[in-house]
C-alpha cells in the first residue's frame, strides 16, 4: 500500500472575502478566477462614511464584496497577488481577509470547491 497523499486527498478550504470599489469588481473577480477558484460571489456594498467626507478624500462609497471559496494552500498565493495588484492598480485599492469553513455536505460539492475532481467515478 502506497502511504503518499495523493491529488485527491482531503484539502481544507477558506472563504476569502475582498472588498474593492464596485467598478474595480469585474478586474478582481478575473484575477481570482486565475487561481482555479470555482465558485464566487459578487454582492453589492456601500461604505458607511458621509457623502462630504468621501467627496473630500476622493473615496468610492459604491463597493463591491467578492465571495470566494478556495483551498486553504492557495490562500497565502492568492492573497499576495491581491496585494500587489491593491499597490499597482490605480484607483485599485482594497481589503482581503480569509476565514476558514468548517464543513462541506457532500463529495462532489467538496470537489467542485476545491478544483478537485481528480477522484471521480472511483468511490471516494
Amino acid at each position: 500500500m502506497n502511504n503518499t497523499v495523493n491529488e485527491s486527498a482531503i484539502k481544507k478550504l477558506k472563504l476569502l472575502f475582498t472588498v474593492v470599489d464596485r467598478p474595480k469588481g469585474e478586474f478582481y473577480l478575473d484575477v481570482i478566477s486565475e487561481f482555479s477558484v470555482n465558485c464566487q460571489l459578487v454582492l453589492p456594498g456601500q461604505g458607511t462614511a458621509s457623502s462630504e467626507l468621501t467627496s473630500l478624500l476622493g473615496l468610492e462609497p459604491h463597493k463591491a464584496v467578492i465571495l470566494s471559496v478556495v483551498r486553504e494552500d492557495r490562500v497565502e498565493e492568492i492573497m499576495n497577488c491581491l496585494e500587489d495588484k491593491f499597490r499597482a492598480i490605480r484607483g485599485g485599492k482594497g481589503v482581503s481577509f480569509a476565514v476558514p469553513l468548517s464543513s462541506v455536505i457532500g463529495v462532489n460539492l467538496y470537489r467542485f470547491l476545491s478544483d478537485n475532481r481528480m477522484g471521480e467515478g472511483k468511490g471516494i
